[in-house]
Formats: C-alpha cells, structure tokens, sequence
C-alpha cells in the first residue's frame, strides 16, 4: 500500500532551469491582466437590486444564477487540463477568454433568467475557470523559486478583483444604469484577454513539461493526502465564503450601523486578499501543514471569542479573521500542491481541489440564510463554523510535512 510519507525531492530537473526575469514578469502581468476582471465574480452582490429592478427576478433566482457561476468555474479548471496538450497557452487563453467576454456580453442584454444563466451562470463561469487553470499550469512550470509566495498572489486576485470592482460598479451603476455596467465589464474582459494572450505569448508560456522530465508523482499513489487537503481547504471555504457572502448582514444581526457593515465587507475581502499571499509566503519558509493548521487555529479562536462575547465591534474583527483563517488556507493550499504533486500536475490537482471551494458555496453560506430567517441571528452559524475550524485543524495536523530541501526560496 502506498506510503503518504513525501519523499525527498530528485535533483533539478530540465523542466526546473530557470526562467528569464523579463518572461516571469510578462508571464505574471498576464495573470493579473485577466485575473483580476474575472475575480469580480466575488462582487456579483452589487448587480443584485438593479437585476431585481430590470429583470423582475427574486434573490432566489439571483442566487441560483451565482452559484451556476461558481459551479461552471469548477468545470472548466477541472476541463482546462484536457486541453493542454492541444493547444498552445496563448490560444487556449486567447478563447476562455473570450468565452467569458461573450458571456457578460449575453448578461448584459439579457430579458430573462434563461439568458442570465447562459451568460453570467454558464458562459462566464466556464471560460474563467478554463483561463484560471491555463494560468495557474503556465506559471507553476516557469517558476523554480518562491511558488508559495507566486501562487498566494495569484489566487488573491479575484478578490482584489472584487474589492476593486465593487465600487466601479456602484458608480457605473448609477451613471449609467445595469446594461451599460455589464456591457463595460464584457468590454473589458475582452481587452484583458486580448492583452493577456498577448504576455502569455511574450513569455512563452507553456502547460506541459518538455520531454524526458520529471512529472511527479502520480495524484492517485497520494489519494489519502489529496483526500485530506481537501477537507481542509472545503472546512475552511466553508466558513470564509459565509463570512464574504453575508458579512454586511452578519455585522448588522450583531448590532452594527449600516456604515459599519459596509465598511466591514470591504475590509474582509482585503483580509482574504492579503491572506492568501501571505499563507502562500508562510508556505516557501513553513511547512504547509503547519500553516493549514494555525490557519484553523487562527479562525477557530475567532469563532470562539464571537460566541463568548457577541457585539458589533467584535463581530467585525472576528469575521475579518475568520477571512483571514480561510484567505491563509486557500493561499497555503495553492502552494501545497506543488509541494506534495509538483508543478507538472499543478492544473489538473488545482482543479479537482476547487471542486471543495464550489461545494463550500452552497452548503454552509445556504444554511446560515436558513438558520438567519429561522432564528435572526447568526449563533448557530458560527458555531458551526467553530465546528469545522476545529475539524478542519486535526486533519490538517495529520498531513505530512513538506518535502525534504523544499525550501522554495
């Protein structure tokens, strides 16, 4: 039966020479040219009341629409890997790309709820995902140093995308009305993606290692391993994708003005932002395990004070850490990757691992609305959060540590 020791790391091989700075930083300029569009899907709340407004939907409908996003993003990190192979980078870029313009550009125009989902729920959704994991496979293979530090930057960007979205959006909104805001955003997306291309084609960016080189080990001789990171990444998502969905409510069921909620909500998404670069550099000096487990720690802490000592102020910053716990986990996640499978399979492990984000959404961020309209508090919700920090921190503590010389730095 397979050992789920890690095995200490073989000499350097082709695939690990280094790269030219000037290629890493196109490489890295095209991540953030199309990461960032895409990452406004974390602000899809804003679009809520004016597509009420326009389209007569209700937020149950609304919420089917996101959470078909977020599902169809899924699918497309788990189906970008089927076609590295088949086309080069910048052209498999060049058309998730430009199936996710097509698709705000359907929502932009659309009458109904079948149009929405087509566009926002199916067409966005699958060509961010194809395009996240195109990324993410294309600078994993270019990097030799610091990929916790490279990979905790990349997946901080969609919620700076958000955090920079958010407020556009408002302002658009309001000078320009719904349509105009998310035929701009299918505008921009298609220029990001163009200029994207282009980078990922300057840097010679590539999604397969050259011949002869060394793929690593096989994700099915370590299922135990990817069964656990799993969990940890689903325990905390859970809670840290409640906390960004309903952090405005959640501060006002505590007590606090509507200032104050707002204020928090944009503070949250920069905690989970900085988090997520920052788990990825605790995991070039760290043990990636170490930092999953001080990541539950961290929110479980949270967790704890919120329900000993509830209060508005109080509910901000212990919410602001529950991001903090989640934004370390996903940044540290990324990075653990490359450390228990290596960077040949980075994509394909990324993409099933996502699979646990996508579940988090509709489980715990759907039950705490129902335990809000049955109770009208959010108590219950944070204690099972405590629940699954808790959880989330022993599994963590059973994964091995990192592989022998891996330093990253």
């Amino acid at each position: 039966m397979p050992s789920d020791r890690v095995e200490a790391r073989r000499p350097a091989s082709p695939a690990a020479a280094p790269v030219a700075a000037p290629r890493l930083v196109a490489a890295l300029a095209a991540v953030v040219a199309m990461n960032l569009p895409l990452g406004t899907v974390y602000a899809y709340s804003v679009f809520l009341r004016p597509l009420e407004a326009v389209l007569g939907l209700g937020r149950a409908s609304l919420s089917f629409v996101f959470g078909l996003a977020i599902l169809c993003f899924t699918l497309g990190m788990n189906f970008g890997p089927l076609l590295y192979r088949r086309a080069p980078a910048p052209w498999l870029l060049a058309g998730a790309g430009a199936l996710s313009a097509a698709g705000m550009a359907v929502a932009a125009l659309a009458e109904g709820l079948g149009q929405l989902a087509l566009g926002y729920g199916v067409l966005f959704g699958l060509g961010g995902g194809v395009a996240y994991v195109v990324l993410l496979q294309g600078m994993n293979l270019m990097l030799v140093r610091r990929r916790g530090l490279a990979n905790g930057f990349m997946v901080s960007l969609y919620p700076l995308g958000a955090m920079i979205g958010a407020p556009v959006f408002g302002w658009a909104i309001g000078q320009w009305g719904l349509r105009a805001t998310l035929g701009g955003l299918a505008a921009t997306l298609a220029l990001a993606t163009l200029l994207a291309a282009l980078l990922a084609a300057l840097s010679g960016m590539r999604l397969a290692p050259p011949a002869g080189a060394a793929a690593g080990p096989a994700p099915a001789r370590r299922l135990a391993i990817f069964l656990r990171l799993w969990l940890v990444f689903f325990l905390a998502a859970a809670a840290g994708l409640t906390v960004l969905g309903q952090a405005a409510g959640m501060v006002e069921a505590y007590g606090g003005s509507t200032l104050l909620a707002l204020s928090a909500t944009t503070a949250i998404t920069g905690c989970v932002a900085g988090a997520r670069i920052g788990g990825g550099w605790l995991a070039d000096r760290f043990a990636a395990a170490r930092v999953l487990m001080a990541a539950h720690a961290l929110a479980l802490a949270a967790d704890a004070l919120l329900l000993l000592f509830p209060g508005p102020l109080l509910a901000v910053g212990a919410l602001a850490t529950i991001g903090l716990g989640y934004g370390l986990v996903s940044g540290s996640t990324a990075a653990a990757i490359g450390v228990y499978w290596g960077a040949a399979q980075y994509g394909r492990l990324a993409g099933r691992l996502y699979a646990a984000w996508c579940l988090a959404a509709i489980t715990l961020p759907v039950v705490a609305g129902r335990l809000y309209d049955l109770r009208g508090d959010y108590a219950a919700v944070i204690l099972i959060a405590a629940c699954g920090n808790l959880l989330g921190l022993l599994v963590a503590a059973s994964l091995p540590g990192r592989a022998e010389g891996a330093s990253g730095t």
